[in-house]
């Protein structure tokens, strides 16, 4: 290359370095201002909220710097977005539970990591694509360790067991299956993309097509292992996600219709099943329904919920100034409610606008993969995984739908949530690179 493109190269990239280094600036001068708010509001005996902005700063900077290098072409908004929705994330962590909060900080830089490992992996999308069976069977070996050897870090007895331990590490194999299958069906659509694309296909012949192994085989399969996450594990969020991520896949690489349909049916099927033979679903439900009745027992959780989306209002009662820690799990399942009571209504739309961009961004990563199906598709799956996730938690806390469980994307504590989050953003960092 010589000197003239070399400097064409850099001129291009600059607007994307320049936004990128605002928004990293704007998102660090926030979590700067929360962790003052804090730490006065502590008389600054703890120095623990200062050492995670100092994580996250040096992170931000490696990471800016190393994305530079490495993908200059890269979307502008992706890395920053998420660094932003991170560093809140450890305030909120810091605030709600400090002995969780340095082990977040710690999965930040684990996750930093990860993230640069895969932008700085060229082949990446490639293995993903070439060994997608390979993939798929360590996944369902990883279910399979779960439901024999899963343990629940809590120790509480008759919770659900969704992690492995490692000592007093422990990691939830759920995550990096959701990435897992995400991979293998891109890779599985994308091959099959020109057939189920077909033109000129009449009713009779799109119909035929549906009732094909090509098309249900890949619909009853997924249905069987969310119904196997339901069953063995009591998962019911990612049993939900799993399918919902599916179903939307393989609406957008057939363009059938009535797949909605059917996988609709499939999931209200799932879901009586699994209200008459499971005590955790059925509680769900419930309180649901009508959590008043029994707000001081069962349905003490969503209902201190409730009341602390009431007492944020439009401006929220500040940082530290509320009183979210009376949810139950506040940190984990119910980040979204402390988010609202401290910073309000302002802070909640903020908060949806932030993960709505990554959302939006990652589907136009997907639109700009013109004749690639695996990689439009995957960048489809990774924002929804995203999108939908946070849409199911926001929507349980909310008492909009029953209470799934699943974490809030880069917002709630949970180390191997993260690390797959930022797993995520890499693959679509690497995705939106007109190097592909």
């Amino acid at each position: 290359m010589t000197t003239d493109s070399l400097e064409l190269a850099a001129a291009r990239s600059a607007p994307r370095v320049n936004v990128e280094r605002s928004l990293l600036i704007i998102a660090g001068l926030f979590i700067l201002t929360s962790t003052v708010s804090l730490s006065i509001l502590r008389r600054g005996n703890d120095l623990h909220g200062w050492i995670h902005l100092i994580v996250w700063i040096a992170c931000a900077v490696v990471g800016a710097w190393l994305l530079h290098r490495w993908l200059p072409k890269r979307d502008s908004l992706l890395f920053p977005l998420a660094m932003f929705m991170t560093g809140w994330g450890l305030v909120l962590n810091e605030r709600l539970a400090p002995n969780f909060a340095e082990r977040q900080t710690l999965w930040l830089v684990v996750s930093m990591a990860a993230m640069l490992a895969v932008v700085a992996t060229r082949p990446a999308l490639r293995w993903l694509r070439m060994y997608r069976y390979i993939l798929l069977f360590g996944g369902l070996l990883l279910l399979l360790a779960t439901i024999v050897l899963g343990t629940n870090p809590s120790g509480q007895i008759g919770a659900p067991e969704l992690w492995l331990g490692f000592g007093s590490l422990f990691f939830q194999p759920s995550e990096a299956l959701k990435i897992i299958l995400v991979a293998f069906l891109a890779s599985y659509l994308g091959e099959q993309y020109p057939a189920l694309r077909a033109e000129g296909l009449d009713s009779e012949q799109q119909h035929r097509l549906s009732l094909s192994p090509r098309i249900f085989g890949p619909i009853l399969l997924m249905w069987g292992l969310s119904v196997v996450v339901l069953i063995w594990q009591r998962d019911l969020g990612t049993a939900v996600l799993f399918f919902a991520v599916f179903l939307v896949l393989l609406y957008v690489a057939s363009g059938y219709t009535p797949l909605l349909a059917i996988g609709a049916i499939l999931v209200v099927l799932a879901g009586i099943v699994a209200y008459q033979l499971f005590d955790v679903v059925q509680l769900r439900v419930d309180i649901w329904l009508n959590p008043w009745p029994e707000s001081n027992t069962r349905a003490f959780q969503i209902v201190q919920s409730l009341m602390a989306f009431a007492a944020g209002g439009i401006f929220g009662q500040g940082v530290g100034q509320g009183s979210p820690v009376y949810i139950p799990v506040v940190h984990s399942d119910f980040v979204f409610a402390a988010l609202a009571e401290e910073w309000g209504l302002l802070g909640v739309v903020v908060m949806i606008v932030c993960i709505a961009g990554v959302v939006v961004r990652g589907l136009r990563v997907a639109v700009a993969q013109p004749g690639r199906p695996f990689h439009s598709l995957l960048a489809i799956g990774l924002s929804l995984l995203l999108g939908i996730q946070s849409l199911l938690i926001m929507g349980g806390v909310l008492k909009l739908i029953p209470l799934t469980g699943v974490t809030l994307p880069f917002f709630s504590y949970g180390g191997s949530s993260l690390l797959m989050n930022f797993i995520s953003i890499g693959l679509l960092l690497r995705l939106s690179t007109e190097e592909n």
